[in-house]
């Protein structure tokens, strides 16, 4: 074993994970978050390429690139938690698959990703411990010591003449004065320390990135711990028999049903409710309920219609499990619109559209239950075929203006402009950010057309809305700041200039 293979990787991670660290003060420590995400995921991805030069070599770069490309583009059209976790993993698979740790499978990706980002917190602390124990068995300990010692008198005496020609030139005197130390000691806080040391802990697992060995060590105990256990029926084979799942598919399909018939006589059908209950109370109720209640049937199919079991190949317990799991996608299909009625008398929230997003999603998983029986598949397709779906849909929603469709929902069916429903909450859609600015505006101009001179929103809302875009503003002075959708946003602002209010005419006296 020898040293040369250690000491020059380590030491050309460390040097870039210090000019990444130095990149991200200056993008990041105190300044707004907009284009310079996207600019420092690219110069992470290219750090990532100096990492493994071998990689450039047997062309494992492309097309790497562009699909992290697209993963890096959300963030062009606005920073969020949600692109910015797309692009984190989108890295996380770039700087994996070039140090060839990635698998094949969407399923096993996703499990590889779940690992390294657990893991990618604590790998430089390891790193560094693992890097001076071998180092220290190596005999290394000397020598670095020795680098370090060779600069001693060099700089000492470099000092030394610095300071007397400080003293026979006025002009290094007069640079050397211009070096305040007080003022250098007094710009390093421990909040920016901890904040480098968060970055470089940060990019170092994405400089050299590793998996954790506990699944293969896992693996390796796993068969011995099942050979060691002796061969006897076991209370899953009696709880998930033939017969306990053909008795309970009949007592479910009875349950649902009367639950689908109550929602098709209700709210498909538009009966008359019980006195005192109210379609929103109705809807409100059995919204979220009804997805855990499909949630908890999707899990007891994938319980009992183990592939290769008994179970999955009866003709009439598929019937049942069929009919049982197109009624649940009926009842997700009644949640939504449930939503839909709570939303239409209750206005829309951040929440209320992830319930819509999320009620969706159970809906697709249970038709990929319906298909993985029908078509024979193994459980890793239908974890693929759900991974595959919710990562289009995140991906998705990146380019979407939630808050935009918020505010413009809210105002459009608020009790001022349809004379039903409830009254329009401007301090929330001012909580929305700028760009709920363009529907707060058409709020404004449509109230103040109006002779509702007492309306609570006409008297602190325009000035609060005035002061919020002249922040908005000169935070965008900030070319870090930039992206598309503020971009698209400013363009709007230009255009509609400055925010006027117009107020209701007085009425006129008889006589006048």
């Amino acid at each position: 074993m020898t040293t040369m293979p250690i000491a020059p990787s380590y030491c050309r991670r460390i040097g870039a994970g210090i000019l990444l660290v130095a990149l991200t003060d200056f993008l990041f420590y105190g300044q707004p978050a907009g284009i310079s995400v996207f600019l420092f995921g690219m110069v992470l991805a290219g750090a990532v390429v100096a990492m493994h030069p071998a990689a450039l070599s047997d062309g494992r770069v492309w097309p790497g690139p562009a699909a992290l490309f697209a993963g890096l583009l959300p963030l062009i059209e606005n920073v969020s938690p949600l692109s910015v976790l797309i692009a984190v993993l989108a890295l996380a698979v770039f700087a994996l698959s070039l140090a060839r740790r990635l698998r094949a499978g969407i399923a096993r990706v996703a499990g590889q990703l779940g690992l390294f980002l657990i893991a990618a917190p604590f790998r430089f602390v390891r790193d560094f411990f693992r890097w001076r124990k071998v180092a220290r068995r190596l005999g290394r300990r000397r020598i670095r010591l020795a680098a370090i010692a060779v600069w001693a008198m060099p700089l000492t005496l470099g000092a030394v003449f610095l300071a007397l020609f400080g003293v026979a030139n006025p002009i290094i005197e007069h640079w050397l004065s211009l070096i305040d130390l007080y003022a250098l000691l007094e710009r390093i806080e421990v909040g920016r320390l901890v904040f480098w040391l968060i970055v470089l802990a940060g990019v170092w697992a994405f400089l050299r990135p590793r998996l954790p060995r506990i699944p293969s060590r896992i693996k390796r105990v796993a068969p011995a711990a099942r050979a060691a256990r002796p061969a006897r029926t076991s209370t899953e084979d009696i709880i998930f028999g033939k017969a306990a799942i053909l008795r309970a598919l009949i007592v479910f399909n009875a349950l649902f049903s009367v639950q689908t018939l109550l929602d098709v006589t209700y709210l498909w059908g538009g009966a008359a409710l019980p006195d005192g209950l109210t379609y929103a109370a109705y809807a409100h109720r059995g919204a979220y309920p009804l997805v855990v209640t499909a949630l908890l049937a999707a899990g007891f199919v994938l319980a009992a219609l183990r592939p290769d079991s008994e179970t999955s190949h009866d003709p009439l317990i598929r019937r049942l499990v069929y009919l049982w799991v197109a009624q649940n996608i009926a009842l997700v299909i009644s949640s939504m619109l449930r939503l839909d009625l709570y939303v239409g008398v209750y206005a829309l929230t951040y929440l209320r559209v992830a319930a819509f997003v999320w009620m969706g999603l159970v809906a697709a998983g249970l038709a990929f239950i319906v298909a993985r029986i029908a078509l024979t598949k193994s459980g890793e397709w239908l974890l693929s075929a759900n991974l595959l779906t919710l990562s289009a849909t995140l991906y998705a929603c990146c380019f979407v203006n939630f808050a935009a469709l918020i505010a413009n929902y809210n105002v459009d069916h608020s009790r001022e402009m349809t004379g039903q429903g409830v009254p329009l909450d401007g301090w929330y859609l001012r909580d929305l950010g700028p760009c709920a600015f363009p529907a707060l505006d058409r709020f404004l101009a449509y109230l103040g057309g109006t002779t509702a001179s007492d309306h609570p929103l006409r008297h602190d809302l325009p000035d609060l809305r005035r002061q919020d875009e002249i922040h908005w503003r000169a935070e965008q002075k900030n070319w870090r700041a930039w992206s598309f959708r503020d971009w698209r946003l400013a363009r709007y602002l230009d255009k509609s200039g400055p925010l006027v209010v117009p107020q209701p005419a007085e009425p006129s006296m008889p006589g006048r």
